[in-house]
C-alpha cells in the first residue's frame, strides 16, 4: 500500500517534488494545529497544576517531550553508520511519521487522565450500552479519523496511511478475533481470564474500524515500526517525567522510597519465601512491593525478565534516585533545578540510546524494545510512580471525587438528550457529535466489517446518543468538565466559565 495514501484523495501541491516525506510533514502540521492538540494543555497528567504549580507536566508538554524522544530514536535507528539502519528502512522508519504519531498519541485522553478513562469506560458500557465502551487510544484514532476537521475531507484530518497506522498502539478493536493467537503469549493490552481472552486496550471502535483496517492494509496484530518507536518513547518519557513532577511537588519523600528499596536489596532472599498474599499485606516487610513487581515481570514478560537484571536495575535506581535526587528536597532553587535537570537528561539520553530490535517471535513488544538492562530500569521507575503516588490515600480520595464529576456530566447530558421537551436546546456541538455517531452506526450496518458487532436498526439512535455524549465529555478540558458537571447539578459557581465553549 502507498504509505502516503489518504482516505480522501487530495490534490498534490508543488511541495510534493520531494516525495512522500512532504505528505508526512503536512500530517504533522495538521495534528499540531488541531484544537484537540491545543486542548491537551488543560488536561492533567497525574497531578493537577492548581495544586502543584505551573511546572507540572500536562498532556501537551508530555506529548511534546514524547515527540522529541521519538524523533531521536528514529534518527538513531536510521543513521548511516547504525547497524539497525537496514532493519529500520525495511520496516518503514520516517522520523516525521514518528513525530506526527507522537504528537497525536494522547489526543483522545479525557479529562482527569487515566481516572477519567476508567470512569468513561464503565459508564459507556454499563449506562449507555456501548459494546466498545471507552478507550483513550481508540478515542485518539476516532479524533484523527472522524471528529477533527480539515478543509480537504468531510470527516477527520485525512492523514496518510503511515501516520494513521503509527498512531495505532493497539492495532485492533475490542472485539478482535484472537483465535489465531492460540494458547501462547498475548500482545500487551490483552489478558486471559476464565471466560477467555479479554481485550483491555485497543485502537479503534467498531464505527472507525474500517478506517484502521484500510490504514493497516491487512497487517497482523502488531504495531508498525514507527508506532513501536512512538510507544517506546511514551514509556521513556512518562517514567522519567512523573518522577520529575512528584519530586517537584514534594510528594516523593526519600524516607519511604529508601525504606522499600533498601528492604528489598538487604532481604530479597527472605522475601522470596513469602507467598503472594503475605507480600500484599499492609504489615509486609519493606521490599515486599518490589518483590511483588519482580514476580509480576517474570509472569507477564518471561522473554526478557531476569533476576540479575532486576537486581542491577534496583541498585542503579536506588543510587541515582533514592540516594541521589531525593536526598535533597526540591526547594525551587537554581541548584535544585540543576540537579533535577541533570537527572532527567541523563536518564532520557541513556534510555533512548538503549533501543534495540525485538527478538524474533516476541509478541509482548513491538518491533523495537529496550535492552534488558534499560527495560528493567523503566519498569522500576514506573513502579515508583504507581506505588508511592497513585496509591496515596489523599490522591485516591481526590480521584474518587473527580469520578463523580465525570458521572454527573455523562448522566446529565444523556438525560437532556432524551428529554423530548427540552432536547432541542442541548449545546450545538453535542447535537453534531450525536449525528456524526449516528451516521457512523448507520454506515457500520451497511459495511458490516469482519469481526465488528453490527447493531440492529432499532439500536442505532441510542448508540449514536451514547457515543456522542462520550465524544463530547472526552473532548472537555479538566476545568470544562468541572464547569459542565456543576452547571448540570444546578450550581452556578462556574457557569460563566463555560461560555461559548459548550
Amino acid at each position: 500500500m502507498d504509505r502516503a495514501a489518504r482516505h480522501t484523495p487530495e490534490p498534490r501541491s508543488s511541495a510534493d517534488v520531494v516525495g512522500e516525506h512532504s505528505q508526512f510533514r503536512l500530517d504533522l502540521e495538521r495534528v499540531r494545529f488541531s484544537p484537540y492538540f491545543s486542548r491537551l494543555s488543560a488536561v492533567t497528567q497525574v497531578i493537577g497544576q492548581p495544586g502543584a504549580g505551573p511546572l507540572i507536566h500536562n498532556r501537551l508538554t508530555h506529548s511534546i517531550k514524547v515527540t522529541a524522544v521519538a524523533r531521536a530514536i528514529a534518527v538513531k535507528l536510521t543513521d548511516a553508520a547504525a547497524p539497525t539502519r537496514g532493519f529500520a528502512l525495511a520496516h518503514g522508519c520516517d522520523a516525521v511519521v514518528v513525530q506526527a504519531a507522537a504528537s497525536a498519541h494522547d489526543l483522545g485522553h479525557p479529562p482527569f487522565g487515566h481516572l477519567g478513562e476508567r470512569v468513561l469506560d464503565r459508564l459507556a458500557r454499563d449506562t449507555l450500552g456501548l459494546p466498545d465502551g471507552f478507550e483513550g487510544n481508540a478515542q485518539t484514532y476516532r479524533i484523527i479519523a472522524t471528529l477533527d476537521v480539515s478543509q480537504v475531507a468531510q470527516r477527520g484530518l485525512n492523514l496518510t496511511a503511515a501516520v494513521r497506522s503509527a498512531v495505532a498502539k493497539y492495532p485492533w478493536t475490542r472485539h478482535v478475533d484472537v483465535s489465531a493467537l492460540g494458547d501462547g503469549p498475548l500482545p500487551r493490552g490483552m489478558r486471559r481470564t476464565d471466560r477467555g481472552v479479554e481485550v483491555l486496550k485497543f485502537s479503534a471502535y467498531g464505527i472507525d474500524a474500517a478506517d484502521l483496517f484500510a490504514a493497516r492494509n491487512g497487517h497482523p496484530l502488531r504495531q508498525s515500526l514507527e508506532c513501536s518507536i512512538m510507544d517506546l518513547a511514551d514509556d521513556i518519557a512518562y517514567s522519567i517525567h512523573d518522577v520529575d513532577d512528584f519530586h517537584r511537588a514534594g510528594l516523593l519523600g526519600q524516607g519511604a522510597v529508601a525504606r522499600e528499596f533498601r528492604g528489598w536489596i538487604e532481604s530479597s532472599l527472605q522475601l522470596r519465601d513469602l507467598d503472594d498474599e503475605e507480600l500484599a499485606r499492609r504489615s509486609a516487610p519493606p521490599g515486599s512491593a518490589l518483590e511483588a513487581l519482580r514476580r509480576k515481570l517474570h509472569a507477564s514478560d518471561p522473554w526478557i525478565a531476569g533476576d540479575e537484571a532486576f537486581r542491577a536495575a534496583v541498585g542503579v535506581v536506588a543510587d541515582d534516585l533514592v540516594d541521589g535526587l531525593l536526598a535533597s528536597p526540591f526547594d525551587g532553587s537554581i541548584a535544585a533545578e540543576r540537579a533535577l535537570s541533570s537527572f532527567t537528561n541523563r536518564w532520557i539520553d541513556h534510555l533512548q540510546s538503549s533501543v534495540v530490535p525485538t527478538p524474533e517471535g516476541v509478541v509482548r513488544a513491538g518491533l523495537v524494545t529496550l535492552d534488558q538492562r534499560a527495560w528493567h530500569e523503566v519498569e522500576i521507575l514506573k513502579f515508583v510512580h504507581r506505588h508511592f503516588i497513585l496509591d496515596r490515600s489523599d490522591i485516591v480520595m481526590y480521584q474518587r471525587g473527580l469520578s463523580r464529576v465525570i458521572t454527573r456530566a455523562v448522566k446529565g447530558l444523556t438525560a437532556w438528550l432524551r428529554d423530548e421537551d427540552d432536547r432541542d436546546r442541548v449545546p450545538l456541538r453535542l447535537r453534531e457529535l450525536v449525528e456524526i455517531a449516528t451516521d457512523g452506526y448507520d454506515a457500520l450496518r451497511s459495511a458490516r466489517p469482519e469481526g465488528v458487532p453490527v447493531p440492529d436498526a432499532s439500536e442505532v439512535r441510542a448508540l449514536g446518543v451514547g457515543r456522542g455524549v462520550v465524544d463530547y465529555v472526552a473532548s472537555l478540558s479538566d476545568d470544562q468538565a468541572l464547569a459542565v458537571s456543576e452547571a448540570i447539578d444546578g450550581r452556578p459557581d462556574r457557569l460563566w466559565d463555560i461560555g461559548q465553549n459548550l
